[in-house]
């Protein structure tokens, strides 16, 4: 069955200082090797490069390139996906999204509503907020 992981898991999966890190790591590993599909969607993908670079958060921040590098490095996995949003993504995302979805949550309803509309019900995160989703299977690889 095919999954997704979310940014947190790519961080951990690229910062070796960090604790998580080898679980991250073998978890992506193992994704990325199939048989099932792995799917990176572009809001993780950013949300990675965002982050992976900024000095604020990292005292060792990668480079540009060093972030780049590291999402071409999945991209060009046989197994691993890179989809966008297809026609009709705003009503999916409508029908994802509650009348509250606000602030830090509109990207967890972007993310899951790519997910639904991709067909991908299995998402690797650390984000408990992902729950809220009742059509997402959000498991915790650290637990």
């Amino acid at each position: 069955m095919s999954a997704t992981v979310d940014t947190n898991i790519l961080l951990y999966a690229a910062n070796a200082d960090d604790e998580s890190h080898q679980v991250a790591r073998e978890l992506l590993e193992r994704l990325a090797d199939g048989p099932d599909l792995l799917y990176l969607f572009w809001p993780t993908i950013m949300g990675f490069l965002r982050i992976s670079t900024h000095p604020a958060i990292f005292d060792d921040p990668h480079t540009p390139e060093q972030a780049a590098s590291a999402i071409t490095g999945l991209l060009q996995r046989p197994n691993v996906r890179a989809p966008a949003e297809q026609d009709g993504f705003w009503d999916m995302y409508r029908a994802t999204a509650d009348s509250q979805t606000r602030g830090n949550h509109v990207p967890d309803a972007h993310l899951a509503a790519l997910m639904r509309q991709h067909g991908v019900s299995i998402i690797y995160t650390r984000d408990r907020d992902l729950r809220r989703y009742e059509t997402i299977d959000a498991r915790d690889p650290f637990a």
